[in-house]
């Protein structure tokens, strides 16, 4: 077969091959060896989500490549992949097509990718991701084979990212022995060296219980090839505010203690859910920590905090046990009392009807008036139930306590103790619902005896005479016997409270139409003005503290962001930002909400009138009519049910403030915590606003006029609401501490981590 003509290879391209140090005339033998590789693809596996994370040798790795896209299945890739030695054969017509393609590849990647990853990979020899995963791990398409005992590398070359191929490439044409790379293994299941395959899936089922996330748990190999478990997630700490967390273990018996708390805690949850509900936080390293009752849950309390349950689970079936005994006494006492009362009022029941039916006749009265006439008028017996004298005796000698003794309860001890607990306390309630009823059925015969004794008393009134009783019973009175008394319910009424994610986007759009329709233009200015950074000096204003060197330097920053353009945004930016940096593009189409509108946003300069020539006394009575106009507006409008507030600070609220407060926790301390010059702790409150609380929310009319009405109405760019402080009640309820963590930079996988220590103070 004759030899094809040699083809002419673009300069970029020979200088992407002088960088990986290939010569296309003469391969080295290193890329022209390929072990034959017998691979079984799996099926139900997700290639995506990766178990194994290993640094391996570079002489370990085969490359095979494949004219297939990396989102295609593996069954594809791997059945049409070919040795890379194919495709640096130039020398047959055969090959040529793989040749021009290996070309193609190598045009469209960039050397500066290819040093990216070989960058990547130093500083991942030298530290592992918090995260473990990486930005561009998902490059590394290398599977094994258990079969051929091969790690192999598929590349897929209708892709438009080869600098891994080619970082890879590059290393083995250097051949420096040892050298490895850092990268996760494709369709691989765990090997169990530290927890087995089964404990690990429990283990992610486990703690999706506590976390509400389920996590990503991988096998780290180090360059030593010693083996850590690595489970990556978040958890909730408190109010839909998450964090992430991350637990490494290196030997068994660390594995199996973390395994053994999670699993006894998660059936404790399980089975005793009204008993135990344990909470999540992290620690100053990022790992996971459990709580209950504010007591950290850890494997070397288990025993001691299992013994510790077992016998408040005694000494609460021993109360019970009281309760259900006095409860009974009670019970016999009022059934006793019911059967009397019953009695009596069978009896009058009785005389009444006989009067009713005898009244019907001319003989039947005369027959009444002389069967009862001579019967003397008389209080009426009181029913009296006597006491038992022996009541605590009784009780003392039926109750037989449970004996507390100081020993290792297992797990199922602890249980089933609280499941006997569990019947007692429902014995106990099924108690008190049958004497609440007996009581009221009770109460309900005192008053029908009282209605009828009544009833009898006024036909004895009439008993003077025959003629007298003669005109009486010709009466059509009705007798009110059956008259009794609803049961009184003492349960306090539940008062319905706002749910961030159920009730934002209806109560933005009322709220917005709402102060459209009430505030006045000066009003709605005013309220943006609370918007930027000037709440705070609005405050210092509101309560004569406020100097004048401040107001003065506030002057002197206002007229520098308007001479440097702040209200004006580059064309590929957001049109709006709500800390004050607009866009003045007349008759421009903006969107909100994905709705189109042509408003214009609020100038924070237009409002307060600063121009190059305004002094500090002109700023600060601008200041003060917004002040006034926002006291104004705040009592326009009132909360329509109970709502929690939620506000971030590095120093603790004095109370006597106007403060811009959040709906939902986690973005007010989401966005606190980006400013990059908070440091030391961080205080979150939760405050209850009664309904009927005065509030201005920010609203999309606060944001922008409404001139052409087309601006859509809602809350579609903050979730915050004015209030004043001073107004609210600020009883303190609860003060708990919780671990954020939060990376130096956010976009940076090899980012140093903070835990950010947040005190949460709960108020009424």
């Amino acid at each position: 077969m004759p030899r094809k003509k040699k083809i002419e290879i673009d300069s970029k391209i020979q200088k992407k091959l002088e960088y990986i140090g290939l010569d296309l005339e003469k391969i080295p033998k290193v890329l022209q060896q390929y072990t034959e590789i017998n691979f079984r693809t799996l099926k139900g596996y997700d290639e995506k989500k990766y178990k194994q994370y290993r640094f391996i040798d570079m002489d370990d790795i085969e490359i095979l490549l494949s004219p297939t896209n990396r989102m295609e299945t593996i069954k594809e890739k791997y059945e049409k992949a070919m040795p890379l030695s194919f495709y640096l054969d130039a020398k047959t017509e055969e090959n040529l097509l793989y040749y021009t393609k290996f070309l193609n590849m190598l045009n469209k990647v960039t050397i500066s990718q290819i040093k990216n990853i070989e960058n990547e990979q130093k500083r991942l020899a030298k530290q592992i991701p918090f995260k473990i995963k990486f930005t561009g791990n998902y490059l590394w398409q290398i599977y094994y084979s258990e079969i051929s005992d091969k790690y192999f590398m598929i590349v897929p070359t209708e892709d438009s990212d080869y600098s891994t191929f080619f970082y890879l490439l590059k290393k083995k044409i250097e051949n420096k022995k040892g050298e490895k790379i850092f990268a996760p293994v494709s369709l691989v299941d765990y090997e169990g060296d530290l927890l087995r395959k089964d404990e690990i899936k429990d283990l992610e089922n486990y703690l999706w219980l506590f976390t509400k996330d389920y996590p990503s748990i991988y096998e780290v190999w180090n360059k030593k090839d010693e083996v850590s478990l690595n489970i990556v997630g978040e958890t909730e700490i408190y109010d839909k505010i998450k964090t992430l967390y991350k637990i490494t273990m290196t030997t068994k018996k660390e594995a199996a203690k973390f395994y053994k708390l999670v699993k006894a805690i998660f059936i404790l949850q399980t089975e005793l859910p009204h008993y135990f509900n344990f909470e999540t936080n992290i620690d100053e390293e990022g790992a996971l920590e459990f709580y209950l009752e504010k007591s950290n849950i850890q494997y070397e309390i288990l025993p001691e905090f299992i013994m510790q349950q077992y016998l408040k689970s005694v000494s609460l079936k021993n109360k019970a046990t009281n309760d259900i005994e006095e409860l009974k006494i009670k019970l016999k006492k009022l059934k006793k009392e019911s059967k009397e009362l019953e009695e009596e009022y069978i009896a009058k029941e009785k005389q009444i009807t006989t009067f009713l039916e005898c009244k019907k006749t001319f003989f039947g009265k005369v027959k009444y008036f002389f069967k009862f006439g001579k019967k003397a008028k008389g209080k009426e017996e009181k029913i009296i139930v006597e006491e038992e004298d022996n009541q605590a005796e009784h009780i003392k000698h039926k109750c037989e306590k449970i004996k507390l003794k100081e020993k290792n309860y297992t797990l199922y001890e602890l249980e089933q103790s609280f499941k006997e607990l569990e019947k007692k306390e429902e014995e106990v309630t099924n108690l008190v619902m049958d004497i609440n009823a007996l009581k009221l059925k009770n109460k309900n015969l005192k008053k029908k005896i009282e209605n009828a004794s009544d009833y009898i008393e006024e036909i004895n009134e009439h008993k003077k005479s025959i003629f007298e009783f003669w005109k009486y019973s010709n009466k059509d009175a009705v007798a009110t016997l059956d008259e009794g008394e609803e049961e009184e319910m003492n349960v306090k009424k539940i008062e319905k409270v706002f749910n961030y994610e159920d009730d934002f986007e209806d109560f933005g759009m009322e709220v917005d139409k709402f102060q459209r329709n009430k505030l006045t233009d000066a009003e709605l200015e005013s309220v943006f003005i609370t918007t930027t950074n000037l709440l705070p000096l609005l405050n210092r204003i509101n309560l004569k503290v406020a100097e004048n060197k401040e107001i003065s330097m506030a002057l002197k920053k206002l007229k520098l962001a308007k001479e440097n353009g702040e209200e004006i945004l580059e064309e590929d930016e957001e049109p709006f930002d709500i800390f004050g940096r607009i866009k003045q593009t007349h008759n421009k189409e903006r969107t909100i909400g994905n709705k189109t509108h042509r408003e214009q946003p609020r100038d924070k300069f237009d409002i307060l009138e600063i121009k190059k020539g305004t002094k500090g006394i002109e700023l600060k009575r601008n200041l003060e009519n917004v002040l006034k106009h926002i006291k104004k507006a705040l009592k326009k409008n009132t909360l329509p049910e109970d709502m929690y507030v939620y506000k971030a600070t590095t120093e603790e609220l004095a109370f006597n403030t106007i403060e811009d407060v959040s709906l939902n926790a986690e973005e007010e301390l989401t966005q606190f915590l980006k400013d990059d010059k908070i440091s030391g702790k961080v205080y979150l409150y939760k405050i209850k606003l009664k309904k009927g609380a005065n509030f201005l929310a920010f609203s999309n009319i606060i944001f922008f006029d409404n001139k052409n009405m087309t601006l859509p109405a809602g809350m579609n760019l903050s979730s915050k609401i004015l209030v004043d402080l001073a107004e609210t009640n600020h009883q303190e309820k609860n003060v708990k501490t919780l671990n954020k963590l939060e990376f130096e930079e956010a976009e940076d996988d090899f980012s140093e981590i903070m835990i950010k220590n947040i005190e949460v103070i709960e108020l009424k």
